[in-house]
C-alpha cells in the first residue's frame, strides 16, 4: 500500500471508517479489498457495466471509475447494506427489492445483480411509483449477460408496489408445467438466490489467501511469429517480484487442450507464436501493481510471421501453416440421399452465400484462478469452471503430479456461456503457487479476457436448395468454413453441430454439407451458447424465407409443411421416435402473432404520426441437439446423502453458471424423496467431495445430470426402506415418506431418527449413481447421433427507421418445446435471456480482428443488450416429453437463441426489402440499400 499521508473518512452501511488514501485507488477497490466489502462487483473497470453501482449520498455511481478519496465525507450504501436488522442477532430482512428479485427469477448468475439492486434502489429512493420506462432510464447503464431485463423489470415493479403498500411482495404468475408433480413443474425459487441478492455469493475474484501473491501474464501480443529472446532481467530486479517463469521453467507438459493438446502453455525461446494472446512469461508478485511493472518490464523479441486471418485464406495451397500438420482442424461431412437427383427433382432453385462474425461471451465476471499449496504437498484450484474435472487433469499434467494431487474447488460463476469450458488462468496460478508455495490469484482485467478466451466461430455458409412448386424441399447442400482461431478447443465440435443442423429443422430427402474447420492466427473459437447451429440456422432460415418469396407461400406455411415430427429422418438419417413438438411451436407462435399483428403480418406498417417509422414481422424456427452425442460417452454421478440432522444433501461436479441447476437438482431429489425442496441442498463443483458430472455444455445437465440424481435420489429412498422394513420387522409396501419423516406402519419416524438409527448400526445413508445416457453414434455411422433434441419457432416485429437505418425488436413471441418444464421460473429466465442475447448477436455485436490483431479489446467496444433494448416478450412453453429424460425434460438453455437472429434479419426484409446475408446488421448498409431502392414496398400500410 503506498499510503500518501492523507485520509479518507466514509460512512459505508451505517459504519464510520478512517482510512489511508491510496493515491489512484478506486472506490470499488477500497470498498472490495480494504473493507472485504465483496458483493460490489467489477466487471470491466471501464465505467460500462453497471456491477460496481453502489450509493453515494443517495445517488447511484459507478465505483471503479469513482477515486476513492472523492468519497471523503459521504455516506455510502452497498448491497450489504440494503437489508434491515431482525429481531436476532444475525438476522437479516431482505429490502423488497432483494425479495422481488430472488421470488421473480431475476437472478441468474447473480454477478451483475448487487449493481442492479442499487441502481433499482436510487431510483425507489427519490420515486417509489415507477414506470417500466422509468426503470429501463434509471438501469441504462447496468448490463446483464444472462439477459433477465425483462424478470428484472417486473421485480422492480413488484417491489415498489410492496414499498408502497407496505404489504409483503406479490409472487409472480407462471404458468406450471402441464403435468407436474408434487415438487417438478412448479414453480420454486433459486436455492442460491438469497446469497446472490445480499452480495454474500463467493466469486473467485471474492477470496483472500494469507500470504496471497498477485499473478499476471505477459502476451506476446504479436499474432504470428517465432519468439526470438525474452529478457527478464529489468523485471526480476523490481522489489516485490517473487517469481517469473518462462517455457523452460514447466515440471510437466507444455500444452493443454480440451481435446487436442495443442495450445501452449507458455511460448518458449525458439518456438512459435500463433495468436496475439499466447503467454511467454508469468509473474508472482506481493501486489498486483507489482505484477503489472514486472509484466511490462519483460522485454520479448520476435522475428514476425505471415498472418492467416480468415479460414478461406487458410485453405488456400498457398497459405502459410499455422501448425506443422496445416490449417485443416477437420473436414466434416453429411451425405443423406442422392443431391444430384434432389436437385433435378426441384422446380426451384436457390444459392446465397452467408456471413457471421466472432462473437465475445462477455459474461460480466472476469476469469479468474487462485491456486492454494497445501502442506501435503497438493494443490488447490479455486474457479469458476464449466468443466471441474477436465481443470483438473488439465492442471496436474501441466505441474507433472498425479490428478489426485489436484483439487478444484468451484466458485460461484458470474456467466459463462460455453467460454469458461478451456482453460484461462489455472495452470499459471497453479505453476506459480508450486514454485512459491503461497497462495496465487490470477484476476484478468477485461482486456486479458477479451484477447484471450475462446470466441463464437466465425464462419462463411453457401448454402443452396431446391423445392418443388408446392413448397415440398427437395435437397440442401451447404459448404462451411469455421474460424477455429489459432488451437482447436472444442471447434471441431462446434463446427459439426454447425454441420449437422445446415439443413434445418426440416425433413430433407437429399443433403450434402461440407465443413472445412480451419486453424488461422485469430484468438481461439470454442463452445458458445447455441454451439455452431445458431450460424447455420441464420443461413437456413434466411433461405427458408427466400424460397417461400419465389413460390409465393406462406413462410409459416413453408415451414410447417417440411418440419420435422415423430418418424421423420434428420439429415444424419437419425429417426425421431419421440419429443418432436416443433409442429405445436410453430402454430403457438403463429396464432399469437396474428392474434397481435393481424392477417398479414409479414407486410409493412407505417407507424401513425411518424411514416419514417416502418414495422413488420418476421419467423424462424430452429432445433438442437440435448447432450454430447457424436458417440462420446455421456454420463454424470451423483451423490445423496441423508444428514444427522434430517436434511438431504445432493452432490455432483456439474457446473451451475446461472442456468439454474441447483434449483432442478434441489426439485428432483425432493421429488424422489416426497421431501419438500427447503429440506435438500446442493453441493456442485468439488473434485474432492462430488462426483464427476460431465461438462455444464451441449444442454446436457438437465437430462444427464438429472437423471443422475433422480436414481441416486430413488435409490436413497429405497435404501432407508429397505432399513426400515428390516429393523422394525415390517413390509417394504407400509413404509412411506412425508415430510420430514417415514410413515412405518402405524409409527411416524423422524428422519433424524432414521439417520442416527442407519449411522449407529453401521449402515452409511448414502447412495452413488452414475447415469449414462442412452447411446449415440458417430457422424457418419448407422444409428442415432443424439439421443434427444429441442425445437423452437420464434416470430419478431421489428421497427426500422428509414432515416437512418436504425432497427429496433419490438415483439418477440417464442415457443420451445423443451419435453418437460422442471422449473418454470428458472426456465421463463432461460428463454428470455436467449432472446436477449439473440437480439445483441443480430443488432450490436461482433468481435472484430484485423489481420490477427484484436481490435475489440475493451467492454466499451463491444456492445452487448441493455435493459433499453429490452422488447415485449410473449414465450409459450411446449412439452413434448422425451422417454428417457428426467420426467420428460431435455435441454433448453441453447435452443432459445437460435432462431431469433433469422426471425429479426427476416423482419427487416419484410419491413423495407433489404435481405441480410452478413451479422450484425450494419445501420448504414440497410439505410444505403434503403435509399438505393429508393421506394418503400408497395403494400405498406399504415398503422
Amino acid at each position: 500500500m503506498n499510503f500518501n499521508g492523507q485520509w479518507i473518512d466514509i460512512n459505508v452501511n451505517g459504519i464510520d471508517y478512517h482510512l489511508p488514501e491510496i493515491p489512484g485507488e478506486m472506490l470499488s477497490d477500497l470498498l472490495r479489498y480494504r473493507l472485504g466489502l465483496t458483493g460490489t462487483k467489477i466487471g470491466c473497470n471501464e465505467a460500462e457495466c453497471g456491477a460496481c453501482t453502489v450509493l453515494l449520498n443517495g445517488k447511484a455511481i459507478l465505483s471503479c471509475s469513482f477515486p476513492a478519496k472523492r468519497a471523503h465525507g459521504c455516506e455510502i450504501i452497498t448491497i450489504e447494506g440494503l437489508a434491515s436488522p431482525g429481531e436476532k442477532p444475525d438476522e437479516r430482512i431482505l429490502h423488497p427489492l432483494q425479495q422481488a428479485f430472488v421470488l421473480y427469477g431475476a437472478v441468474q448468475c447473480g454477478f451483475c445483480i448487487p449493481g442492479q439492486i442499487m441502481a433499482a434502489y436510487g431510483l425507489l429512493v427519490n420515486n417509489n411509483h415507477p414506470t417500466a420506462e422509468d426503470i429501463r432510464y434509471a438501469l441504462k447503464d447496468n448490463l446483464c449477460r444472462c439477459g433477465g431485463y425483462t424478470a428484472i423489470i417486473r421485480a422492480i415493479l413488484a417491489a415498489a408496489k410492496a414499498i408502497r403498500t407496505g404489504k409483503p411482495v406479490e409472487p409472480p404468475e407462471v404458468p406450471e408445467a402441464v403435468k407436474a408433480h408434487e415438487v417438478v413443474g412448479r414453480i420454486h425459487i433459486r436455492p442460491d438466490g438469497i446469497q446472490k441478492v445480499t452480495g454474500t455469493a463467493r466469486y473467485a475474484d471474492d477470496l483472500t489467501f494469507d500470504g496471497m501473491l498477485h499473478a499476471r501474464v505477459k502476451r506476446a501480443m504479436i499474432p504470428s511469429g517465432i519468439v526470438m529472446d525474452i529478457n527478464l532481467s529489468k523485471a526480476e530486479k523490481i522489489p516485490g517480484v517473487v517469481a517469473i517463469l518462462t517455457a523452460e521453467d514447466l515440471p510437466g507438459e507444455k500444452n493443454h487442450g480440451l481435446v487436442i493438446q495443442d495450445w501452449p502453455i507458455l511460448v518458449g525461446v525458439g518456438e512459435r507464436v500463433r495468436t496475439a494472446g499466447d503467454a511467454v512469461a508469468i509473474i508472482a508478485a506481493e501486489t498486483r501493481e507489482i505484477a503489472t511493472r514486472a509484466m511490462n518490464e519483460i522485454e520479448v523479441s520476435y522475428h514476425v510471421l505471415p498472418v492467416v486471418s480468415d479460414p478461406v485464406q487458410a485453405r488456400a495451397e498457398d497459405a502459410p501453416r499455422v501448425h506443422e500438420k496445416g490449417n485443416l482442424l477437420k473436414h466434416i461431412k453429411v451425405r443423406k440421399g442422392d443431391i444430384n437427383e434432389g436437385f433435378l427433382k426441384a422446380d426451384i432453385i436457390l444459392e446465397d452465400t452467408f456471413y457471421t462474425p466472432m462473437y465475445e461471451h462477455a459474461f460480466i465476471e472476469p476469469e479468474c484462478s487462485v491456486a492454494k499449496p497445501l502442506p501435503d504437498g497438493r494443490m488447490e484450484i479455486y474457479v469458476g469452471s464449466q468443466i471441474p474435472y477436465s481443470d483438473r487433469s488439465q492442471v496436474a499434467r501441466a505441474l507433472g503430479v498425479p490428478d489426485e494431487q489436484v483439487r478444484v474447488i468451484g466458485m460461484t460463476i458470474g456467466g459463462g456461456f460455453g467460454g469458461k469450458e478451456d482453460i484461462a488462468g489455472q495452470i499459471h496460478a497453479a505453476l506459480l503457487a508450486q514454485r512459491t508455495r503461497r497462495p496465487v490469484k490470477l484476476l484478468f482485467d477485461r482486456h486479458e479476457s477479451m484477447l484471450v478466451h475462446p470466441k463464437r466461430h466465425a464462419t462463411q455458409i453457401k448454402v443452396k436448395v431446391g423445392v418443388r412448386r408446392d413448397g415440398t424441399l427437395m435437397a440442401m447442400q451447404t459448404e462451411l468454413y469455421g474460424d477455429t482461431g489459432a488451437y482447436a478447443s472444442l471447434g471441431e465440435k462446434v463446427m459439426t453441430r454447425a454441420t449437422t443442423h445446415s439443413s434445418g429443422p426440416y425433413e430433407v430427402p437429399s443433403v450434402r454439407a461440407d465443413c472445412y474447420a480451419m486453424y488461422t492466427n485469430n484468438p481461439p473459437a470454442g463452445a458458445f451458447r447455441g454451439f455452431g447451429v445458431l450460424q447455420s440456422a441464420f443461413a437456413v432460415e434466411s433461405m427458408m424465407d427466400r424460397l417461400a418469396e419465389a413460390l409465393g407461400m406462406d413462410p409459416v406455411e413453408l415451414r410447417r409443411k417440411n418440419a420435422l415430427r415423430v418418424g421423420s429422418v434428420t439429415s444424419t438419417g437419425q429417426v425421431l421416435k419421440d419429443s418432436a413438438g416443433l409442429q405445436e411451436c410453430i402454430d403457438k407462435v403463429e396464432a399469437e402473432m396474428r392474434r397481435i399483428g393481424g392477417s398479414d403480418p409479414f407486410s409493412p406498417k407505417m407507424v401513425d404520426g411518424a411514416p419514417h417509422l416502418v414495422r413488420s414481422w418476421g419467423f424462424a424456427t430452429a432445433y438442437k441437439n440435448t447432450g454430447l452425442g457424436g458417440g462420446a460417452p455421456d454420463k454424470a454421478g451423483a451423490q445423496v446423502e441423508l444428514y444427522p440432522d434430517g436434511t438431504f444433501e445432493v452432490r455432483t461436479a456439474s457446473a451451475e453458471l446461472g442456468q439454474g441447476l441447483p434449483a432442478v437438482l434441489q426439485m428432483i431429489a425432493s421429488q424422489e424423496l416426497m421431501q419438500s425442496p427447503q429440506r435438500v441442498r446442493v453441493l456442485l463443483s468439488d473434485t474432492d467431495l462430488t462426483p464427476d458430472g460431465g461438462p455444464t455444455t451441449a444442454s446436457r445437465q438437465t437430462y444427464v445430470t438429472g437423471n443422475a440424481v433422480r436414481y441416486a435420489a430413488h435409490a436413497l429412498g429405497e435404501l432407508i426402506i429397505g432399513f426400515l422394513s428390516e429393523h422394525y420387522d415390517i413390509s417394504p409396501e407400509r413404509i412411506r415418506f412425508e415430510e420430514g419423516l417415514a410413515v412405518v406402519g402405524d409409527e411416524r419416524v423422524t428422519l433424524e431418527k432414521i439417520a442416527d438409527l442407519m449411522i449407529r448400526e453401521g449402515r452409511s445413508p448414502v447412495t452413488t449413481y452414475t447415469y449414462y445416457a442412452p447411446e449415440t453414434r458417430p457422424l457418419g455411422e448407422d444409428g442415432d447421433m443424439h439421443f434427444a433434441y429441442s425445437f423452437a419457432a420464434q416470430a419478431v416485429e421489428v421497427e426500422v427507421n428509414r432515416l437512418t437505418g436504425e432497427v429496433r425488436v419490438i415483439r418477440v413471441i417464442t415457443a420451445n418445446d423443451v419435453g418437460f418444464a422442471v422449473n418454470p421460473l428458472g426456465l421463463q429466465g432461460q428463454i428470455e435471456g436467449g432472446v436477449m442475447m439473440g437480439i445483441g448477436h443480430a443488432l450490436t455485436e461482433a468481435f472484430w480482428v484485423e489481420e490477427g490483431k484484436v481490435v475489440t479489446d475493451r467492454f466499451s467496444k463491444y456492445r452487448i443488450p441493455s435493459i433499453i433494448h429490452t422488447p415485449e416478450i410473449h414465450s409459450f412453453v411446449v412439452e413434448h416429453p422425451t422417454s428417457e429424460g428426467p420426467y420428460g425434460a431435455k435441454g433448453v438453455g441453447e435452443i432459445v437463441i437460435i432462431p431469433t437472429v433469422p426471425a429479426i434479419t427476416n423482419a427487416i426484409y419484410h419491413a423495407v426489402g433489404v435481405r441480410v446475408n452478413r451479422l450484425p446488421v450494419d445501420q448504414e448498409w440497410i439505410l444505403h440499400e434503403i435509399k438505393k431502392s429508393g421506394v418503400v414496398p408497395d403494400k405498406t400500410i399504415f398503422l
